[in-house]
């Protein structure tokens, strides 16, 4: 086994995790499941089975014929699952390379790339080598976008660890990198070649961050299923609880719509787009924030309860479907209120969104539950929502340093 890139920044804190007993999930006897994402030659498998991070090197025989494996983790998750997965691969015959990056959004860098292409580069890893990231979503992102540029392309399998991850971010084949003007600006759609979920490692997640994660969940119910957001309707006091049937069947239909979604439309031209509502908005809040404030779920649900409320402003909506995507939120333990900030910085950090098209915000708005559209919006309709919504906002001269400082302050107030 190779030492590796161990990347020691700033001290961080354990994650604060659920109070005195962490969730009790066990689902023992759950069979394994299979949710295939369908995309011709690039086509792949989601696999879901408790207990299989123990088997993960086993998988891997199918998809690569070279030793080397990198594995791409952050600090957090290294202390629960690393030494784990680094014994299945060597039982299976691989030489693994550990690389352990800080945890957080602000890991999301260039710089960051460059440090995992050296590691790749120093270790003779080759076209035939493998990438697996072990993580969330921030380390499936990166380990992507290096996969799907050193040498012009190296397979790449996501063991997603948290539930954004595991229902969102793993599959699909977005890759990339933060930019200090907008999220995710630099990337690439690179596919893996497998999707590995073990949902017992939901046990570790931080509390904070399994509720981030059911914004995502919230998500695909409003843009494609009205069952599905019945179903979290009636269960959502089981799911906070982490009851293991909720979970199973949450995780599954979620991959199911976005496979769905992703196999009639893989690069974001018409389709795939409605994944991203909730994400106009909020991702003006994250970058704003400087990615330290709310983390990407908790962002995500203003967003989509903010976003339905400016569907109904437009008249795609009526009031009741933004009461009733507002209080699935709220009961889900997420905010649905726009931290102080003005119209001015949100709208700004809106252009730089990477949905932009001719200068244009394009947006997704809920028309019912299960089904949205896609438009886009001029920006003195979005004021005069904001204006009726919120008021005048921040009246800071540096209205983005006010912005940031704003929304850093309702992240603190939440944890």
């Amino acid at each position: 086994m190779n030492p590796g890139l161990p990347i020691q920044e700033e001290s961080e804190g354990r994650p604060v995790f659920w109070g005195q007993e962490r969730p009790s999930l066990r689902m023992a006897g759950v069979a394994e499941q299979i949710v295939p994402v369908t995309l011709g030659a690039r086509s792949y498998d989601i696999v879901m089975c408790p207990g299989l991070l123990a088997t993960a090197g086993a998988r891997l025989n199918a998809l690569t014929s070279s030793p080397k494996v990198g594995v791409v983790t952050d600090r957090h998750v290294a202390s629960y699952y690393l030494h784990g997965i680094l014994r299945s691969l060597c039982k299976a015959g691989y030489d693994p390379t550990p690389i352990i990056l800080p945890p957080g959004e602000r890991t999301k860098t260039l710089g960051t790339i460059a440090k995992i292409l050296d590691v790749l580069a120093r270790h003779k890893f080759e076209r035939q080598s493998l990438l697996l990231a072990l993580g969330g979503g921030v380390i499936g992102d990166v380990t992507g976008f290096a996969a799907a540029i050193y040498q012009r392309g190296i397979p790449f399998v996501q063991v997603p660890t948290t539930l954004v991850a595991q229902v969102d971010s793993s599959v699909g084949g977005k890759t990339g990198v933060d930019h200090r003007l907008g999220k995710n600006l630099i990337g690439a759609f690179y596919q893996p070649r497998a999707v590995l979920i073990d949902p017992l490692t939901l046990r570790t997640l931080p509390r904070r961050e399994w509720i981030a994660g059911l914004a995502e969940v919230i998500k695909y119910g409003i843009i494609a299923d009205e069952e599905f957001f019945v179903f979290l309707e009636q269960e959502i006091p089981a799911l906070l609880k982490l009851d293991e049937a909720p979970v199973i069947h949450a995780i599954k239909r979620s991959c199911e719509i976005k496979a769905q979604v992703v196999a009639a439309d893989e690069r974001e031209s018409d389709r795939r787009r409605i994944l991203n509502y909730g994400h106009t908005i909020g991702h003006a809040l994250e970058s704003l924030a400087g990615y330290r404030g709310l983390i990407h779920g908790e962002a995500v649900g203003i967003g989509l309860a903010q976003e339905a409320d400016l569907a109904c402003h437009m008249g795609l909506c009526g009031r009741d479907i933004v009461e009733r995507i507002g209080s699935l939120i709220q009961r889900a333990g997420l905010s649905k209120q726009v931290p102080r900030v003005s119209f001015s910085a949100l709208w700004g950090a809106m252009q730089h969104d990477k949905k932009v098209i001719g200068g244009r915000v394009i947006g997704v708005w809920p028309v019912r539950i299960g089904k949205v559209v896609i438009q886009p919006i001029e920006q003195q309709v979005c004021a005069t929502w904001f204006q009726c919504k919120h008021g005048s906002g921040s009246r800071s001269s540096s209205v983005r340093r006010s912005g940031k400082q704003s929304v850093r302050r309702m992240a603190r107030t939440r944890r």
